[in-house]
Formats: C-alpha cells, structure tokens, sequence
C-alpha cells in the first residue's frame, strides 16, 4: 500500500497543473543551454543534478524504504528509468533530423499508447468517453504544432510543407520521435504501478538516478565534452548563463514538474496524467509571450483550447470513477 497521504482528486489536477508550468519553462533553459551544451549533455545535467539533491532527502526521511526495497522494485525502477532516458535521447535527437513540427507531432501521440495499453498492463478501464478527451487533446496539439508551418490570413489557411520531410534522415528523425512516444508512455505506466507502494522521494531517486546514469553513459559515448565546447581550434568552457540554465533545468522542469507529474500518479490513471502532459504546449506558450514577447499565433490559441477541453474530459472521468479507477493498479 502507498504510504504517502490520500488526497481529494482535485488537489492532484492542481498539482498536475503546476507541473505543466514548470515543465513547460523547459523549452525556454534549453534554448538557452543549446548555444553552449549538446541536448545530450544538458539532459544529463538536468538528470544528474535532480537526482543528486533527492540523495539527502532519501538518506534522511527514506533510509528504511530504501534498504527494503525488493529485487522486483529495484527493478522496476530501472525500467522506468531507462523508459526515460531514452526518451530524452530520442526525442532530443529526433529535432536534429526532423523538423520540429513533426517531432512533436509524433511525440504528442504518448497519451494515445498509454490508453491502449493502461487495460492491458494496469487493468484500468479506460471510459469510451475518455478517448473523445484523448483525441480533442492530440487534435489540439496537432493545430499547435502545424501553427509552425500553416497560418490563417484573409485569403483563408495556408501551408507550407517541405517534401523531403518523410524521406531520408527526416524519416529517421520522425522515426525516433515516435520512439520518444512509446519511452514516455513506458515510464508513464510503470510509473503508476510503481507509485501504488513506493514513496514519492524513493521512486522519484530511482527513476531520475538511472535515467542521469543511462544519459551520461550515452553523451560519454557520443563524445560530447561535458565542461565546455571546441569552436575553431579553442575550447572554451561553459558560461556561467549555461551552468545556470542547467540547474533551472534540474530544480524546474524535472524536480518540480515531473515529479508533480509522478506524485499524481500515485492518485489518477496514467491514462488522465498522460492526457494533462498536452498541456505543456499551452504553458510554453504563456511563458514564450513573458519573458520572450512572442505572441501566440490565432492556430495555437485554437488549439490550446481543444487541449484543455480534452484535459477537462478526461478529468472529469477520473474524478466520476474515483472510488474504483483511481485506487485500482
């Protein structure tokens, strides 16, 4: 039985809702990071550094949890954390070789593999009425996403599409993104079977400390430097900015978002959680016009709707099942 405190569903949708904002900051760090780091390397760091900081927090309120935790957990654990790591891997790479509108297409289908296989691997019933909450949420995102190439002026919708995007290194690229889907569906689901008996601060060490162990392992090998970057003959180390965007990285989007993320799980289906993850298109977004002035575009305003009014579907139907769906793994 999970020792963490029950709480009421709607505190669980307003931590799933602060995590969302906290990963959406992501995209702002990396785009800083990039100038400096490969993706390879600050997803190592962010990893790494949030693993480091639960190591004190374990040691001193989960000692007892951590010394009893079977040969089944353990590995467990490591499967989540690998699903991880190489989503990070995958998907980082895939933006290298495909465009982004596809990547994120493709990587936007995570809920979709969660509610196909949540029956199956959880035995959560998934409500026919959650799949319309499913589809008006990737239908959404799929407007944000297409916003990049399409716009809506007086003469109506227009698009530009590049045809090279489904052949050669782009295939490959989108190829990876979909490889990013299925590794974020994977830690999403054994993360809720996993959260029904371990303890926020010992899954989330487990999780985050394999995965920091499988990136480093992987940026090693892909001869990245981890200090600093070779231009021209001269190497120079990191900037202090880059340094910092690392550690925003670690203490933001993977600290606090994705660990709201995992307390959640402990709660909702993985189902409802996979569904609230569409929402970080939306707090990009926000967070973009802020601190970057970039307004969003007429599609993305539409399509964030559809993504929350999807998340809204789903929701419902997690707190109308609560006294069986949510306490079910």
């Amino acid at each position: 039985m999970n020792t963490d405190t029950r709480s009421r569903p709607i505190s669980a949708y307003f931590v799933l809702a602060v995590g969302i904002l906290a990963v959406s900051s992501a995209s702002i760090l990396i785009r800083f990071a990039q100038r400096e780091a490969s993706s390879l390397v600050i997803a190592a760091y962010r990893l790494t550094i949030a693993a480091c900081i639960l190591i004190p927090i374990n040691l001193r309120r989960s000692n007892n949890e951590l010394r009893q935790l079977s040969l089944s957990q353990l590995g467990w654990l490591s499967a989540s954390g690998l699903f991880l790591a190489f989503h990070f891997a995958s998907w980082i790479t895939s933006l290298e070789m495909t465009s982004v509108v596809s990547s994120v297409v493709l990587v936007a289908t995570t809920p979709l593999w969660v509610a196909l296989f949540s029956p199956l691997l959880l035995k959560e019933k998934v409500p026919g009425v959650v799949w319309w909450g499913v589809g008006l949420s990737m239908a959404g995102s799929l407007i944000v996403a297409a916003s990049s190439i399409c716009g809506i002026d007086r003469d109506g919708l227009s698009c530009t599409l590049d045809p090279q995007i489904w052949t050669g290194k782009s295939l490959l690229g989108n190829g990876l993104a979909l490889i990013g889907a299925w590794c974020a569906a994977g830690y999403m689901i054994i993360g809720r079977r996993l959260r029904q008996t371990l303890l926020l601060p010992v899954y989330t060490l487990g999780v985050y400390g394999t995965a920091a162990v499988a990136l480093i392992v992987m940026a090693a090998a892909s001869g990245a430097n981890f200090i600093g970057t070779q231009d021209s003959g001269e190497f120079h180390y990191f900037s202090l900015s880059a340094w910092l965007c690392m550690v925003g990285l670690a203490l933001g989007p993977q600290l606090l978002g994705h660990t709201s993320y995992n307390w959640a799980l402990g709660y909702l289906p993985a189902t409802t959680v996979s569904v609230a993850l569409l929402g970080e298109p939306i707090g990009t977004t926000i967070l973009a016009y802020l601190f970057l002035r970039e307004p969003p575009a007429l599609m993305e305003i539409a399509g964030g709707f559809l993504i929350l009014l999807g998340i809204y579907i789903t929701s419902r139907v997690a707190a109308a099942n609560k006294n069986g769906q949510l306490d079910q793994g």
